[in-house]
């Protein structure tokens, strides 16, 4: 018997790496970087909810333009259904960018106020060649209608909509060409609660109805756990811990993830007096360190952290985490 195949991945991203120049600080000074990817490795299957989340500066959204190739890559790959699409310039991309789209962060500043709605909204669709009036039109009511606008809103501009309502037409501009990716990029933290619920019910619901994949990126774990399937932690652009969202959440074996989910308030928990806080800011960007990079900010640091890199390792059959000391973590569990 032959073993079936296993499925290609809707999005595989491996040891993608991305590093910026910074500029002289002399004349004859060697030009410094900052290191905000160092060979970040996942895959996504089809109708899954991969989330992203760590600290503001940790990569989170660097690796998203990346993804979306909305910027050069230094080195690695990245597949989108099989195909690579670093390196491929302008013209390669364009037929392929019917198949990703992106949600990002503020509802305000995505959306052209000169534009109206319907505009828009059916600006993704020139990935897909020559297409009739009537098909756009038909199109863009469609989409409307599925994220909960109006057929009559085509004619509108962005100025005329709430925040959450804006969202919504981010989120139909994405959806337009049908495509087996989103990347959505801190999409609710500009929205109040309330409507931040609307929004993540949408997602959930337009995925049921149209099989998309999400990669979610945000700082908020609340909204990680109630999207995700699973989960991945960043910290100075490395996947320090990755796994299943109940797994994860239920046992971290990072330090890292375990101080991150301590801090966030539990109803009728009180305070925690003997949690572990985070000191600190992320540092370190702008230089290669030997070790583990949380050793700096780590309770738990030995001599070994600052010697050896630890690799990401299984510390069960759906999770990996980066720690030289994840069995004394999860024995505390």
């Amino acid at each position: 018997m032959t073993e079936e195949a296993l499925p290609i991945p809707v999005l595989e991203v491996r040891d993608l790496v991305r590093h910026y120049r910074l500029p002289r600080e002399s004349l004859f000074a060697e030009p410094g970087h900052v290191y905000a990817l160092n060979g970040v490795s996942f895959e996504i299957q089809k109708g899954k909810s991969f989330g992203i989340v760590g600290e503001s500066g940790c990569g989170k959204s660097t690796l998203a333009r990346n993804v979306m190739a909305l910027e050069n890559t230094d080195s690695g790959s990245v597949k989108i259904l099989g195909k690579e699409v670093v390196g491929l310039n302008f013209d390669q991309l364009r037929p392929h960018r019917r198949h990703f789209q992106m949600v990002f962060q503020d509802p305000y500043g995505s959306l052209d106020p000169h534009h109206t709605v319907g505009r828009i909204v059916a600006e993704p669709l020139a990935a897909l060649g020559s297409i009739s009036k009537a098909e756009k039109q038909r199109r863009v009511a469609e989409v409307l209608q599925s994220v909960g606008l109006k057929e009559h809103d085509v004619e509108k501009y962005p100025h005329e909509f709430s925040g959450g309502q804006r969202q919504r037409i981010a989120i139909a501009r994405a959806l337009i060409t049908h495509p087996e990716l989103i990347v959505a990029d801190e999409p609710v933290s500009a929205l109040d609660v309330s409507v931040q619920a609307q929004v993540l019910n949408l997602l959930k619901d337009l995925q049921e109805e149209f099989g998309v994949t999400y990669m979610f990126i945000s700082h908020d774990l609340a909204v990680v756990e109630y999207l995700c399937d699973e989960v991945a932690v960043m910290y100075l652009g490395e996947i320090v811990e990755k796994g299943c969202t109940e797994d994860l959440f239920r046992t971290p074996a990072h330090p890292y993830t375990k101080i991150l989910l301590d801090a966030v308030p539990k109803p009728g928990a009180g305070i925690r007096r003997d949690r572990i806080k985070l000191k600190g800011n992320v540092t370190g960007q702008t230089e290669q360190r030997i070790g583990c990079a949380f050793q700096d900010r780590c309770p738990m640091v030995e001599d070994i952290c600052r010697k050896a890199k630890p690799p990401l390792d299984p510390v069960g059959d759906t999770h990996l985490a980066a720690c030289h000391f994840s069995a004394r973590l999860l024995e505390k569990a």
